[in-house]
């Protein structure tokens, strides 16, 4: 049995100190049980817990370290950055490396703006969105997650196309009037949607590559046709590719479906894993942002040179010849075996993918839709969760969470865990 005894410990210490004893919700185990493994240690694709215990980690932080932990080419480059100091509140030629560097190989983007956080980026596009449009309304979709912002943490309603509701106590349901929340691959929805708002919506923002709640994979088509509706009806089309974004390719899920969004927002990927956010978009856009035009948005930590220095060594990494074909390789071929295994034993189970991301479902159905989610199937996930973690494997403690492959999976690595999700997934079916 899994030692976590100093684990347990130092939750118990901490719950004095934080609410739930952590924080952010999700690292509390709530959904798998138990005391959350405090990690001591990260290197390359494993972890290390601080009762000695040793993991594959699939979370990856979450998604943002796609070379593994402690790459040394980033390990090196935020050293010797924060040698000179780590916060100036002022210029550095770092930023301007890192801009560079994004730019010049993301053909959907003309400027950018570096801020702190997924959430600080989604909030500050969707205020450009209305500043820049003069519109107040957004659309957003059931099963895309964009941050904690106010506006954003709803709910859809009873009918199909329907105001929000707070989904979150402190929120007032006044923040949430202007936020239009629709199911996703629901043309006629989205179609209703802009007939009954006629010129009031600001933009449509989603996850191209929905991963917040599942992996909703949609087709082209259904974004193509939020091109032309956002096109045809003077809205922006916002990507929220806070996870796609330089992780199923540089150019994120624009670049996968060949899409040219108006707006999108970046994550902790293009800081090495550092706290550090962005948006980007067209320059006609971007030119509404304080101090050259009128919508507000501003930063201390904003362009912190560790994390532009971080950013600088991840996505130099990632612009390698070969670098995303061989993590969707590494990654088809590990839940293909998986997959093939669970098939063969007649398993309800599947393994959807995209790039070097993937999620379990307990279903052999395709899940376009949050509502189409089993949730009872989430006590498989639990049975899981601890069955691959006996067998040091670390996945991300919640079934609606997708999982990550890093360039650092080795042959071996996966190997083994291919082996541990069989042995678990008999366990759970058995």
């Amino acid at each position: 049995m899994l030692n976590r005894s100093k684990s347990e410990s130092l939750f118990e210490t901490a719950k004095k100190y934080f609410p739930g004893g952590v924080n952010s919700p999700v690292r509390a185990f709530k959904s798998v049980g138990g005391a959350p493994l405090f990690i001591e240690k990260g290197e390359g694709c494993y972890l290390t817990d601080a009762d000695g215990n040793q993991f594959i980690d699939f979370c990856c932080s979450w998604g943002p370290l796609i070379l593994g932990h402690a790459n040394p080419n980033v390990v090196s480059k935020v050293n010797e950055t924060v040698a000179n100091g780590m916060s100036f509140g002022a210029p550095t030629v770092l930023e301007n490396e890192l801009a560079d560097l994004i730019l010049s190989n993301h053909k959907y983007i003309d400027k950018i703006r570096f801020v702190n956080s997924g959430t600080e980026a989604t909030m500050s596009a969707i205020r450009l969105a209305r500043g820049f449009t003069g519109r107040d309304k957004v659309v957003k979709f059931e099963g895309c997650y964009h941050g904690h912002v106010d506006s954003l943490l709803v709910s859809a309603g009873s009918g199909l196309v329907t105001l929000g509701n707070s989904s979150s106590a402190g929120v007032p349901e006044g923040t949430v009037n202007d936020t239009i929340v629709l199911p996703l691959n629901h043309k006629e929805a989205v179609e209703e949607a802009v007939k009954t708002y006629k010129d009031q919506i600001a933009c449509i923002i989603l996850e191209p590559v929905p991963a917040n709640n599942g992996l909703l994979l949609q087709d082209k088509e259904f974004l193509m046709f939020l091109r032309e509706i956002c096109t045809r009806e003077g809205i922006l089309l916002f990507f929220d590719e806070v996870i796609s974004g330089f992780r199923v390719g540089f150019e994120g899920a624009a670049g996968y479906y060949d899409i040219q969004p108006d707006l999108m927002a970046f994550g902790k990927i293009i800081g090495g894993g550092m706290p550090v956010g962005a948006y980007a978009a067209r320059a006609e856009i971007m030119d509404q942002v304080a101090p050259l035009g009128p919508v507000y948005q501003a930063g201390t930590l904003s362009g912190n040179p560790v994390a532009m220095a971080a950013g600088i060594a991840q996505l130099s990494e990632c612009l390698k010849l070969g670098f995303y074909e061989e993590l969707e390789m590494k990654t088809d071929i590990f839940t293909r075996e998986i997959q093939a295994y669970a098939d063969k034993k007649g398993y309800a189970f599947s393994m959807p993918h995209i790039g070097s991301i993937y999620w379990i479902s307990f279903t052999k159905d395709q899940i376009r839709e949050a509502a189409q989610i089993d949730t009872s199937s989430m006590d498989k996930f639990k049975v899981l969760h601890a069955e691959l973690l006996s067998r040091g494997v670390y996945i991300g403690p919640s079934g609606y969470e997708v999982g990550f492959i890093s360039e650092a999976h080795t042959d071996e690595a996966l190997n083994k865990a291919v082996e541990a999700f069989q042995e678990a997934l008999d366990v759970v079916f058995g």
